[in-house]
């Protein structure tokens, strides 16, 4: 069974940086999209970034762009969220989730790590 625990959230003031951390396990990863999603308080979850586990290739919502980077370590398993630059806006639980290449939807998510970004 996929598991996915998230860590690395926390509070942190405007302009400042976070990294998260998404510890996968279960399965190997190969052919996989991992994810990152976030959900703010009377929001609907959006989409921050992703990456697909073998060629490394990434996505990024317009809203992160340049500021936050996806990254993955294969030998440990585990995908990164650097943020950068970050506004009171980026304040949300964020979650990791994770998706084989053929599928639309995922099926697999972890709990979620609260970050919130004070002026």
């Amino acid at each position: 069974q996929v598991q996915l625990v998230e860590s690395g959230g926390g509070l942190v003031q405007a302009g400042g940086s976070l990294r998260l951390s998404c510890a996968a396990s279960g399965r190997t990863f190969s052919s996989y999209y991992m994810g990152w999603f976030r959900q703010a308080p009377g929001k609907e979850r959006e989409f921050v970034a992703s990456i697909y586990w073998d060629s490394g290739n990434t996505y990024y919502a317009d809203s992160v762009k340049g500021r936050f980077t996806i990254s993955r370590d294969n030998a440990k398993s585990t995908v990164y969220l650097q943020m950068n630059s970050l506004e009171p806006e980026d304040t949300a639980v964020y979650y990791c989730a994770a998706r084989q290449y053929i599928q639309n939807e995922y099926p697999y998510w972890g709990q979620g790590t609260q970050v919130t970004v004070s002026l």
